[in-house]
């Protein structure tokens, strides 16, 4: 205890010291696009494990660019479909993951909530704002489970004012980490599989397999003395992953887009679609030093590099790191962390004290997940649709049992236990909530808990619970972010005020509403992903499989 101590005074003595040095870029740039640019989605082959295989990509890299903003600046962004492998899906959607979309509900890019999607040779421009916005967000495809093929990328909003930008010296592209699960199978037959277990895990699109060629792995290069916002973000399909780093501790200062009371931790527990930022500082020897990200698979293992990257100091030679892995003694745990802005959940405080309490029970059958007995099937009409045609009642919005419709301005707490399969990580749309209570904890917070918008669902016989206000108009998604969950029905829809909808949207294009003609106009060969054919390769691999479900959008 007294060395932890030692160590967490070390470290914020460091990180105070402000004026030792100044900021700097930092030496390779990755891919980088503004708030007003184009995304083309087309298939490339790429080995980024030593293993070759087809891919559907963005611009032609994984991940995709990052897109980097400045506070209030106004995004335009072309999604333009050139995807030709008819192994994977020939759809597509994007999804700008943590953007709140006040306003402009119909550019979430979410299939079958908020539009259709993109058919094969059309495209759709999103155009959409954030002013209050600042932190690390992502994007990815939001069409059945076509991100686990590639289509995903960082977008950071850079705020020029951030009140903990006395921290660090170095916040730029080159400290974006990316952490993605990645398979040798399509995922149009991976969907079909109960356990569809990653073949490697990549960082910033780097990595090695269990068997493989000793590949390339991501660096990520520092300078002696100088301290650095490391921006994590995790975007699996499924596994989550302890990430550490070598010799090295760091600060928490940022979760899912919303800024932290500083937090001193040597690993952290990172869920897909979450993000932290954490400050490290460059004090130890000029050397190579192991980046770990260890997924929740079944015999996890860093042998020959695998699930790792290398953290460079500049003058090191160019050669994998020797460090050795030590046990983690300050783990984070998420409620030791507290917003740093405007602490506090909204609502009278105490459980069960909101406006409106929803209790959620997740339960699986046949490997189809349920939320209240009712599991999520995609409507053919997506549900901004419905609502902007007039359906306003729960009985009128599709699909029945998974529409939740809720008045405007009111205070929410959703309680959620999960009695089958643990951490499930929570995603909502359109919103940052508090968490109230973590899962595996016994204790409520409303003074001052985490703000967020992924949280884990825990354990089988632990309960989570989130508090948030119904201030954005319009239906809001609410799944499970792995993505193979979600697509076997662990999702539902939160429509806020769907009476009052229409007045409160920002008026939406032409081009929006000719998405779904076009999009229903193709032929089931035009969607891709092989068909049948998937499901009979998913058969050849195992005999544990999901129902055969249609393809997407085609019931």
């Amino acid at each position: 205890m007294m060395l932890t101590s030692i160590l967490i005074a070390s470290l914020v003595s460091l990180i105070n010291a402000a004026s030792i040095v100044s900021r700097s870029q930092s030496y390779s740039q990755p891919a980088i696009l503004g708030p007003q640019t184009t995304l083309t989605i087309a298939n490339k082959d790429i080995a980024p494990d030593g293993f070759e295989r087809s891919a559907t990509l963005v611009n032609g890299i994984f991940p995709g660019p990052l897109i980097a903003a400045q506070k209030g600046d106004k995004f335009s962004i072309q999604v333009v479909n050139e995807l030709t492998d008819e192994s994977m899906f020939l759809s597509t959607s994007v999804h700008w993951h943590g953007i709140f979309q006040n306003g402009t509900n119909y550019a979430d890019g979410t299939s079958f909530v908020t539009q259709c999607p993109i058919a094969q040779n059309h495209s759709f421009v999103h155009n959409f704002s954030s002013p209050n916005q600042a932190g690390t967000y992502w994007y990815h495809s939001h069409y059945s489970v076509q991100y686990c093929d590639g289509l995903r990328g960082a977008l950071v909003i850079y705020d020029p004012d951030d009140p903990l930008a006395y921290m660090y010296d170095v916040d730029d592209a080159s400290t974006v980490i990316t952490l993605s699960d990645w398979y040798h199978v399509v995922a149009p037959v991976m969907r079909h599989l109960v356990d569809a277990d990653a073949n490697s895990t990549l960082i910033n699109g780097l990595g090695r397999y269990a068997g493989g060629p000793a590949s390339e792995l991501a660096v990520i290069n520092v300078e002696q003395g100088k301290r650095y916002r490391l921006r994590l973000v995790a975007m699996s399909c499924d596994p989550n992953y302890n990430f550490t780093i070598d010799g090295h501790i760091f600060t928490v200062i940022e979760a899912d887009g919303q800024l932290t009371e500083p937090l001193v931790v040597d690993q952290l527990q990172i869920f897909a679609g979450q993000r932290y930022s954490v400050v490290l500082v460059a004090n130890q020897p000029v050397d190579n030093y192991w980046i770990r990200s260890l997924p929740n698979l079944v015999n996890p293992s860093f042998e020959g590099g695998q699930n790792s990257a290398i953290l460079r100091y500049q003058g090191a030679p160019q050669v994998d790191p020797t460090t050795a892995y030590v046990p983690p003694q300050n783990i984070l745990t998420e409620t030791n962390l507290h917003a740093l802005i405007n602490p506090g959940a909204p609502g009278i405080p105490g459980y069960g004290n909101a406006d409106i309490n929803l209790h959620f029970k997740v339960t699986n059958d046949t490997g189809l997940f349920y939320i209240n007995n009712v599991t999520f099937s995609p409507p053919s009409i997506p549900v901004l649709l419905q609502i902007l045609s007039g359906a306003q009642d729960p009985f009128q919005l599709l699909p029945n049992g998974s529409v939740y419709v809720l008045g405007h301005n009111k205070v929410v707490e959703l309680t959620m236990e999960i009695p089958v399969v643990p951490n499930h990580p929570i995603h909502l749309h359109g919103h940052a909530f508090d968490v109230v209570q973590s899962a595996g904890s016994s204790t409520f917070n409303y003074e001052n808990p985490v703000r967020r918008d992924v949280v884990s669902a825990g354990n089988p016989g632990q309960q989570m619970v989130i508090r948030w206000t119904t201030d954005n108009y319009g239906p809001w998604y609410l799944h499970c972010h792995i993505d193979w969950h979600l697509d076997a029905g662990f999702a539902v829809v939160m429509a806020e005020s769907p009476l009052d909808t229409a007045t409160h949207l920002n008026p939406v294009p032409k081009e929006w509403d000719q998405l779904c003609p076009t999009f229903y106009s193709v032929t089931p060969t035009q969607l891709g992903g092989e068909g049948r054919l998937s499901w009979e390769e998913a058969a050849s691999i195992t005999t544990l499989l999901f129902p055969e479900t249609p393809l997407p959008g085609h019931q």
